[in-house]
């Protein structure tokens, strides 16, 4: 017997390029998705940072996990550019990833081209209104 709706985690199981962003959302692979986005080796998650303004290592615990298979990390901030906190930047240099913050526009475009170049790239895009 049906137990009605199952909520699942968005995940996408694979690499894609995100064709469009904007009005709070993302389309990658003839898909949509509403919110924040983290793409990774392993696939293309849902992601909502506990606070957008304040990014801290807990809020990249997936990437952390895959660190090995990661070399750069894009950080699209929403609008406009925002450094990394000290203590997230720290963390990550010690799994050997080099962070890039930059608008989720700049993040979206530099993703894209790193991919299509089969560079070890993430993204962590921040949705933009």
């Amino acid at each position: 017997m049906a137990k009605g709706i199952v909520i699942r985690e968005a995940h996408f199981p694979s690499r894609a390029p995100i064709e469009a962003y904007g009005n709070g959302g993302f389309r990658f692979a003839d898909m949509s998705h509403r919110g924040s986005l983290l793409c990774l080796p392993s696939g293309i998650y849902g992601w909502e940072p506990a606070d957008p303004l304040a990014l801290t290592a807990a809020d990249f615990a997936k990437l952390l996990n895959e660190a090995d298979k990661v070399e750069i990390l894009l950080v699209g901030a929403g609008k406009d550019l925002r450094p990394l906190p000290a203590a997230l930047r720290a963390a990550l240099k010690a799994a050997g990833i080099a962070a890039d913050p930059m608008s989720t526009g700049a993040a979206v475009r530099t993703y894209n081209v790193l991919l299509a170049e089969n560079r070890a790239v993430a993204a962590a895009l921040i949705v933009v209104e």
